[in-house]
C-alpha cells in the first residue's frame, strides 16, 4: 500500500495532557477518509498535528512522498475572524500564497484561476462582497474555492459540513468525491455518520486512542460506538490518567 501518513506511537495534546494518546496507523495515498469519535475524542488535534501546527507530545508522523507543503487544511469556521475586511476574491486568493508569496502581484493569469475557483463552487458574482456579509454555507463555499487553488495532493478538512444548507453540502461533497478522483488524499473530520456512510469509503474513530480504522461500515458498529464513548467519559473523569504525563 502506498502511504499518504503514517503515525507512529502518535501523542498530541496540550499543556502536557495528551488528545491522541499514542496513535498508531497508516493513511493510504488517493484514500477518502472520514476522522470521526465523540465530542473530546481529539479529532481536530490530529489534523492540527498533520498540518504541524501542533507539534507531538511523543512519536512523530510521516508523510509519505508528501511534505508538509502538499497540504491544505480546511479549519472550522469558527476559527476564522470574519471581521476581517476582506472579499470573497481576496480570500479565495490566499490559495495561491505558494506561487505568489504572502505579499505578491496577482497576475492576469491567477485572476483568471480564483475566478474559475470561485465559479466551481457556484458564487459567481460574489467576488467583492465582504467576507463578514455571507452566510454559513457561502463562507465554507469560499473556504473551498481557496483549497482549489491550493491544488494540494493531501487535503485535511475539519467538519467541512456542519451548518450548512443541503444544497451547499451536496456541492460541496461534489468537490470532495472530485479530489478523491483525482487521486488525492482526503481526511475529513465529520461528526455526521450517515453523510459518512454515504461518502466516505474508509473511517478512523477516535477516542483518545484508536478505537477502529478501516472500511466505513465496519468501523462504524453500535460496538465500537459504544466503546468510544465510554473511552472519552473516562478520560473526562478528573480521577482518570487517560495517558496524562505526571506533573
Amino acid at each position: 500500500m502506498n502511504r499518504a501518513l503514517s503515525f507512529h506511537d502518535l501523542t498530541l495534546g496540550y499543556d502536557r495532557t495528551p488528545a491522541v494518546h499514542r496513535l498508531d496507523g497508516e493513511i493510504a495515498a488517493g484514500s477518502l477518509t472520514a476522522v470521526v469519535g465523540p465530542n473530546g475524542a481529539g479529532k481536530s488535534t490530529l489534523l492540527k498535528g498533520v498540518t504541524g501546527t501542533l507539534r507531538p507530545l511523543g512519536g512523530r508522523i510521516s508523510y509519505g512522498p508528501f511534505t508538509r507543503r502538499d497540504v491544505a487544511y480546511l479549519p472550522q469556521q469558527s476559527d476564522i475572524d470574519r471581521s476581517f475586511p476582506l472579499t470573497v476574491a481576496d480570500l479565495v486568493a490566499m490559495g495561491l500564497w505558494r506561487e505568489t508569496g504572502a505579499f505578491g502581484r496577482l497576475r492576469g493569469a491567477h485572476r483568471m484561476r480564483i475566478a474559475e475557483a470561485i465559479s466551481a463552487v457556484g458564487l459567481t458574482g460574489f467576488e467583492a462582497r465582504p467576507i463578514g456579509s455571507l452566510s454559513g454555507g457561502q463562507m465554507q463555499r469560499v473556504l473551498f474555492a481557496r483549497l482549489l487553488l491550493q491544488d494540494a495532493q493531501l487535503v485535511l478538512l475539519d467538519e467541512p459540513f456542519s451548518a450548512i444548507d443541503a444544497r451547499t453540502m451536496a456541492d460541496l461533497i461534489g468537490v470532495v468525491h472530485r479530489w478523491h478522483g483525482e487521486g488525492r488524499t482526503v481526511l475529513a473530520v465529520s461528526h455526521d455518520l450517515d453523510t459518512v456512510r454515504a461518502h466516505f469509503p474508509q473511517t478512523l474513530m477516535l477516542a483518545r486512542e484508536l478505537v477502529a480504522h478501516g472500511p466505513t461500515a465496519q468501523v462504524l458498529t453500535a460496538e465500537n460506538r459504544f466503546r468510544a464513548r465510554q473511552m472519552c467519559e473516562a478520560c473526562a473523569d478528573p480521577l482518570h490518567t487517560c495517558g496524562r504525563r505526571a506533573a
